[in-house]
């Protein structure tokens, strides 16, 4: 690995560009523990870094491929983009209103340590999200969700440096375009989305006044009636969620993972009750829209893959929506496992499932 500290030359005075590393390995800088190389590598710590990134002749017109935490990567090939690896920090409160308290997040910033501080100030509304891995900047990508809550419902607006212009723009819920584990950062241009395109620098988070408890989750239901708790305090749903979390899914620390691998399937009530109709046992939960989501953890043990590898890929024991690298697995062997489960999943059930994680 060789590290540079370049400078931009400029009139008068050159300016420092941020840290760049050259043939750096990514093994450590994505939880799934796989192997990659990054060819050039720049630690992005606040927006004028990514300005002078782009104005470096070297790096400005090549491709990007922004890197947080790497909880939600599979790196099946070395990339050939400049990887920009997301170190923006800070915390604060940037607004007390009536009505909600507006926190404001470095893209950074650890996700769960964050749900864990705004808890510890006194500000609830998080602790349904406790313990996913990742960074905040992540988080809107994703819009991540657990336990009946997901990021675009606590969102108020982020900021956003646009990789060609190096220009700063925010950006609310709307122009975000959540979605199912969606935004329009994980689409691409064809699509009309920003996906290569932004590096978020900055999240603000609504969290509601006066808090209401999120429980309409059959994990947090048998929680409840298990320990005769009908009203829990914030404190408490955040140490059930990450008990039930814990129990359920291996920790990336010690078995290289990626969380939920598959999203769970939306179809409408008549292919849900077509479905019931060969297996009345499947998971399934109404949507408000009077469609309905499957279980995909469910569809893939029911095709009898938990447990089971690939090579040193395989399927998580206590979580068929967990694949887990065994110990030297490659993004090749992850890749493959995955589409088996897919055109099994598809051959029994007629549902086509689509990873989560963003496959380099």
């Amino acid at each position: 690995m060789n590290t540079t500290g370049s400078s931009i030359e400029r009139p008068g005075v050159p300016v420092a560009t941020p840290t760049i590393e050259h043939d750096l390995s990514l093994r450590d800088l994505n939880s799934f523990g796989l192997p990659a190389v990054a060819r050039t590598l720049a630690r992005v710590t606040n927006e004028a870094d990514v300005r002078r990134l782009l104005a470096d002749p070297r790096c400005g017109a090549a491709p990007k491929l922004v890197l947080g935490g790497g909880s939600n990567l599979v790196f099946s090939r070395d990339p050939q983009a400049v990887v920009l690896k997301v170190e923006v920090m800070g915390r604060r409160l940037v607004a007390e209103r009536p009505e909600a308290w507006i926190v404001e997040l470095g893209a950074g910033e650890s996700w769960h340590e964050v749900v864990a501080w705004t808890l510890g100030q006194g500000w609830p509304g998080l602790e349904n999200l406790a313990l996913i891995p990742g960074t905040v900047g992540a988080a809107p990508v994703q819009n991540i969700g657990a336990y009946g809550l997901e990021l675009a419902d606590r969102f108020e607006s982020l900021d956003a440096v646009d990789l060609v212009t190096g220009r700063t723009v925010t950006l609310d819920a709307r122009a975000c375009a959540f979605g199912y584990r969606d935004s329009i950062f994980k689409r691409d241009a064809r699509e009309g989305g920003l996906a290569g395109k932004s590096l978020i620098t900055r999240v603000r988070l609504r969290l509601p006044r006066p808090w209401q408890p999120v429980l309409g989750y059959l994990d947090l239901e048998r929680r409840m009636a298990e320990t005769g708790q009908a009203a829990p305090d914030a404190r408490t749903i955040f140490e059930w969620v990450c008990a039930i979390r814990r129990a359920k899914l291996p920790d990336p620390a010690q078995i290289g993972n990626a969380g939920s691998f598959f999203k769970n399937p939306i179809v409408s009530a008549e292919q849900c009750r077509d479905i019931i109709g060969r297996d009345p046992e499947i998971v399934h939960y109404p949507m408000p829209d009077g469609r309905m989501k499957l279980a995909a953890g469910w569809l893939i043990d029911a095709c009898g893959w938990k447990g089971k590898s690939v090579g040193r890929a395989g399927v998580y024991e206590r979580q068929a929506l967990v694949l887990v690298n065994r110990g030297g697995a490659t993004g090749a062997e992850v890749v493959t496992l995955a589409r088996a489960i897919q055109e099994s999943v598809y051959g029994r059930f007629g549902i086509r499932l689509e990873p989560e994680p963003v496959i380099v």
